[in-house]
């Protein structure tokens, strides 16, 4: 509540305690979806009569979506670092699999898209080369992995191609072999970034466990039965799961 959290004192609910010098973190748990909440943080110094002094009034609201992935965590360190968080290490390609004709991110730095974005300030760059067949990238998830949370049923992908790519068929894979395929068969040479909606149901029918999703895979080509094609690079964005809009007001 805004006027509550504006108002509190040490003796009120709101209130979360002090925290020390380099540890000023709170965790609140799980939040529920598209909510605003409010928070403010007041300075205390025990030394000075004038201490505490009330902070401000801040607020943030939550998406009402799951987050698979939006390629904002991405970084460019050293892979000694134990910060290091560079794409192609998490999206999985084709580099060394003579069959897979994927290859993840950029050879320099910076090694995720930052100019051809949808949101945020990163994207993932995919080449493809089909001349062995096919070409994908995996995601092996930790989280989310239960994807009936919320009563989500919509997976959506945002990409873009370019009109210089061959045209080969757009498809996503969980768990390794369900697959589902774009119905656009030149969504390859889309030029603008274009949302994607996917039924679940459509992993479901095919035997996969929603609420225990290992992989995500987006590829192109026939990944069942690879045939020699052309190459180009896509762009990928903002990989979320939607629950079902609301019902309207009577």
């Amino acid at each position: 509540d805004k006027d509550a959290v504006k108002n509190a004192d040490t003796g009120s609910p709101e209130y979360k305690g002090t925290r020390d010098l380099g540890a000023e973190s709170y965790d609140p748990g799980m939040l529920e979806w598209d909510t605003t909440y409010y928070w403010r943080i007041d300075e205390v110094n025990n030394t000075n009569p004038d201490s505490p002094w009330t902070g401000i009034l801040w607020s943030f609201t939550t998406a009402n979506f799951l987050i698979v992935d939006d390629f904002e965590s991405y970084n460019d360190l050293d892979p000694a670092d134990p910060e290091s968080n560079r794409i192609f290490n998490v999206w999985i390609d084709g580099y060394d699999n003579p069959t897979n004709g994927s290859l993840v991110g950029y050879d320099t730095p910076p090694f995720a898209e930052q100019t051809i974005v949808h949101g945020g300030n990163q994207s993932m760059p995919l080449y493809y080369d089909n001349s062995v067949g096919y070409s994908e990238a995996t995601l092996t998830l930790t989280y989310p992995r239960d994807w009936t949370e919320k009563g989500v049923n919509t997976l959506t992908i945002w990409f873009r191609g370019n009109s210089d790519n061959a045209a080969e068929t757009l498809y996503v894979a969980l768990n390794g072999n369900a697959i589902v395929t774009n119905d656009n068969p030149d969504a390859a040479q889309v030029t603008t970034w274009t949302e994607w909606t996917i039924d679940l149901q459509a992993f479901a029918d095919q035997g996969v466990n929603l609420a225990n999703v290992n992989t995500i895979a987006l590829g192109l080509g026939n990944r069942n039965n690879p045939v020699a094609g052309g190459s180009g690079t896509m762009y990928f964005d903002d990989i979320r799961l939607y629950p079902p809009p609301p019902e309207p007001a009577p």
